[in-house]
């Protein structure tokens, strides 16, 4: 299964649903996640982690 299938399901979902209010949600996730791994190999790391 494609990541591109699995956005367009889940794009399928929420119109169907009326669960817009899991989109904020997922966004935020998914720039938490960009921002830990883009940031694993700078200096800024630690100062990332003592965050959580």
């Amino acid at each position: 299964m494609s990541k591109l299938s699995i956005m367009s399901e889940f794009w399928d979902f929420l119109k169907v649903r009326k669960k817009w209010w899991l989109m904020p949600i997922v966004i935020f996730l998914v720039l938490l996640g960009a921002l830990i791994i883009f940031t694993e190999g700078s200096a800024v790391a630690p100062f990332i982690y003592t965050l959580f």
